[in-house]
């Protein structure tokens, strides 16, 4: 008996199509009551807990606590934003707030002026570093934690609010009117010698784009011929932005990023928009490990395009997207939503949150995929960007370390600054010997204790010695290496003198020029800017850095 094929193989295909419908609609319907039951079991949890534990709870910050932990089980990146934190959620994102316009911390147990910003109302007001709150309105805050006064003194511009603080024996009081303050992405931009610019740039808030264009206008009218652009301990922040300072080295139309997730809406891809601003000027990007996000966007779309030489230390490895999604009462959840590939195709995420094993994952460099950079030069994802020149950061002995941390030279800095009304430019500035002689004279009797590091090991040696049952056989030679470099806090003075005197000089010239004045200072000192000089001045060695056949150092 003859049959048609053709009429069983139809109903046989919508067999298996309506099949699958059913099970995906199952599965999603299965999907939605699981969450719908584990949300009346926490509500009823909740409630339970409320009426019947043995002594009184704050449901509120039950549940926020609930949430937060249930968040830490995805990644660091994903945060439940209440409605009392968006205003700081909003500075992070934009850099505006309502305010008097200073960092404030505590220091040896007081709450203080860490730096004001210069043209706003704290510093206006002659608020200074080092001063200590004591109010703020009617409350006393010498108590409180740095986040409560912060909290105090933000507020709708043009609102006033009183602050008393104390400033070595005298008692200051003011009042500040606040205001809009928007704090730069570029808190300082100039030359670094005759041909070459430089723009420190700290964060991808809103206008990141737009103060690099202005710097760089600038820098140019003043006969820059190469550029360094410092991203270093730049945290990250929007997106946008870090594709608009691509835009102003590259040509309209170049892709800089792509972004890649669940859903269709996150799957993006991200082009040049705009003619640059100038494609051809010889450029160094600085990085260093705490350079994330936008900053590893901007210096990995220059590195696959060979249009910069990245200097300094490899970048953190953070290849996610965090979209804010709005949620009941006012309050947002930051969560993660794709993965961001740069030009090249690769994507520089180090740490593996998927948690399949039960843990974090660093990527293990035998699961790095190898990228090509248009030139052709080999280049890897999941660990961060690499630099092309590698440039390791200054190290400092102990003693320095512990006059810093215990906030000595933080303190001789606000005796200084009250005895003198001013010093030479940032460039200028030096501190001299009877400047320091007076810190080490300042130093009797205060507590700077500290472990060298040859001292950190002959402790280790003892304790290994012990461990294993050699001390006895060696004592006396552990002790006689105690005596000969137990260190004398004097000698160390005299010894690490001149790096001891860069920290008091970057200390007194935050007092007198601020922020930017400290970026200003550091430039003659940092490793980093040195090696971007040499680069920039030999063509032929970008050249060579860029080319197929370089290798990273």
């Amino acid at each position: 008996m003859k049959y048609n094929k053709s009429k069983f193989i139809l109903p046989s295909i919508l067999g298996a199509a309506i099949v699958s419908i059913l099970l995906s609609f199952n599965l999603k319907n299965d999907k939605l009551f699981a969450i719908a039951k584990n949300l009346d079991i926490f509500a009823s949890l909740v409630r339970e807990l409320d009426s019947y534990y043995v002594d009184e709870i704050d449901a509120e910050e039950l549940v926020t606590v609930g949430i937060n932990a249930m968040l830490e089980e995805l990644d660091p990146y994903t945060e439940f934003i209440p409605e009392e934190n968006s205003d700081d959620f909003r500075m992070l994102t934009t850099g505006e707030y309502g305010g008097v316009g200073a960092l404030i911390g505590n220091r040896t147990g007081k709450n203080m002026v860490l730096m004001p910003y210069k043209g706003f109302p704290a510093q206006s007001a002659g608020l200074r570093i080092g001063d200590e709150f004591l109010k703020v309105d009617t409350v006393d805050v010498r108590e409180k934690e740095t986040a409560d006064i912060s909290r105090l003194l933000k507020g709708p511009a043009n609102t006033s609010v009183f602050v008393q603080v104390k400033r070595g024996q005298d008692t200051i009081s003011v009042d500040l009117e606040r205001k809009k303050i928007v704090i730069s992405n570029v808190p300082y931009y100039g030359k670094l010698d005759d041909n070459t610019g430089y723009i420190k740039l700290t964060d991808f808030t809103t206008n990141a784009a737009s103060d690099v264009r202005k710097a760089l206008i600038d820098l140019k009218s003043q006969g820059i011929t190469s550029l360094v652009l410092d991203v270093r301990d730049n945290p990250g922040g929007i997106l946008k932005e870090a594709v608009e300072i691509v835009n102003l080295f590259i040509p309209k139309g170049k892709e800089v990023v792509s972004t890649k997730g669940k859903l269709e809406s996150v799957n993006v891809v991200y082009k040049t928009t705009k003619s640059p601003l100038d494609k051809d000027i010889p450029l160094v990007v600085l990085i260093n490990e705490r350079s994330a996000s936008a900053s590893e966007i901007v210096a990995g779309a220059l590195q696959d395009y060979d249009r910069a030489v990245l200097v300094g230390k490899k970048t953190f490895g953070k290849g996610l997207v965090q979209t804010t999604v709005p949620l009941s009462y006012n309050s947002q959840i930051k969560l993660t939503t794709a993965k961001y590939y740069i030009p090249s195709g690769r994507c520089i995420q180090a740490i593996d949150y998927s948690k399949k094993d039960g843990e974090e994952r660093v990527v293990p460099d035998s699961l790095r995929n190898q990228f090509k950079t248009k030139n052709g030069r080999v280049v890897f994802d999941g660990a961060g960007i690499e630099p092309d020149e590698s440039v390791e950061d200054r190290t400092y002995a102990p003693i320095t370390y512990s006059l810093v941390a215990r906030s000595l030279i933080f303190d001789f800095g606000n005796q200084y600054f009250l005895k003198n009304k001013e010093i030479p430019s940032p460039r200028e500035f030096k501190v001299s010997d009877e400047t320091y002689n007076d810190f080490v004279a300042w130093l009797e009797g205060k507590e700077y204790d500290y472990t060298t590091y040859v001292e950190k090991s002959i402790e280790d040696l003892e304790k290994y010695a012990e461990k294993e049952k050699y001390f006895d056989e060696i004592k006396d030679q552990i002790q006689s290496l105690k005596k000969k470099v137990t260190h004398s806090k004097e000698q160390d003075l005299q010894t690490f003198k001149s790096e001891i005197k860069e920290a008091i000089k970057d200390e007194l010239i935050s007092r007198y020029y601020y922020q930017e004045g400290v970026i200003e200072a550091s430039l003659s000192e940092d490793l980093a800017v040195k090696q971007s000089l040499d680069i920039l001045s030999n063509s032929n060695k970008i050249n060579t850095l860029l080319s197929v056949n370089s290798k990273r150092k």
